[in-house]
């Protein structure tokens, strides 16, 4: 029940608030590149630990890592420093990927030396080929990527604000990379069990209008909040504290989340079952012509990423 964070930045900070108030896990250690900061933030963390369940917040170096269960990993350049706030870049996140891929190779070969068994998890943008980076430095497949899971919920809350219904009782999965040429799966979205064209349909509206507002929305919501307020972070802090809960109670729960799928040769997001190994099993979705081909397109951009920096 020990969990690492690489990294005492926003998303970092967000990552380690979550995991604090929700209780994800028993020990919580935060390794940062200036241990000061590392070491100011587990202690102002701490002195709220009285109010939530009970947990040890600390700071250190790699060794600190020891016996941790998952580490999550978010240095790097991000989005606003990295330049990928531009809505026309087809490129996105991917943007980042040359600087950050560096990062990952300096810092991965230590948490791999701390904690062999721990389960990785790339949260750093652009998450899905970070991911590849991860696992061909660190020898084994226990790397996950943040993938889709975040793009997935925010995708429900669109929809739940649309239909006025609480998001918890949407069924809808976002697929393929945490990026410009992610998947959006309308063919199985579902409020209540219930078809979306069925519920449109009775409220005389169109797919097509509330399918374009809705994938601009989602698939350009870290942009539109980096804008307000300089960086994307808490809903990233809540999923990525999520998964840790999922890898370390070995849970086997069901999410949309990336792992190196070999049919594609890369990491990209399928619903997945998530235990203490990292993912368990694939739950391949079924996928209407359009949406099968848009997941081979998002493959192929993470492929064409992936060749700027050879694994």
């Amino acid at each position: 029940m020990k969990l690492g964070i690489i990294g005492t930045g926003n998303v970092g900070n967000a990552i380690a608030l979550a995991a604090v108030t929700r209780g994800s896990a028993r020990e919580i250690v935060l390794v940062n590149r200036t241990q000061k900061v590392a070491e100011a933030v587990a202690t102002d963390l701490r002195y709220g630990t009285p109010l939530g369940p009970r947990i040890d917040i600390s700071y250190g170096d790699y060794e600190a890592l020891s016996g941790a269960g998952v580490v999550l990993i978010t240095s790097g350049v991000n989005e606003k420093t990295g330049g990928a706030t531009d809505r026309s870049d087809p490129q996105g996140r991917l943007r980042l990927l040359e600087k950050n891929a560096a990062i990952y190779r300096e810092i991965v070969p230590k948490i791999v030396h701390a904690a062999p068994q721990a389960v990785l998890v790339a949260v750093t943008d652009p998450p899905d080929p970070l991911a590849d980076i991860a696992r061909s430095v660190a020898g084994h497949d226990r790397v996950l990527s943040t993938g889709t899971f975040l793009d997935s919920l925010r995708f429900r809350v669109h929809l739940g604000a649309h239909f006025a219904v609480d998001p918890a009782n949407v069924e809808a999965l976002v697929i393929g990379d945490h990026g410009t040429s992610q998947v959006f799966l309308w063919s199985s979205a579902r409020i209540g069990g219930v078809p979306l064209p069925r519920l449109l349909q009775e409220r005389s509206e169109n797919l097509a209008d509330l399918r374009t507002k809705v994938e601009k929305d989602v698939r350009y919501a870290n942009i539109t909040i980096i804008e307000g307020h300089d960086a994307s972070q808490y809903g990233i802090g809540i999923v990525s504290a999520r998964i840790a809960e999922m890898v370390l109670r070995d849970e086997r729960s069901a999410i949309p989340i990336g792992s190196y799928q070999r049919e594609f040769g890369i990491t990209l997001s399928l619903p997945s079952i998530v235990g203490r190994d990292g993912v368990m099993a694939i739950l391949p979705p079924d996928l209407s012509s359009d949406e099968r081909a848009g997941l081979q397109k998002s493959a192929e951009n993470l492929r064409k990423a992936l060749e700027r920096v050879s694994l």
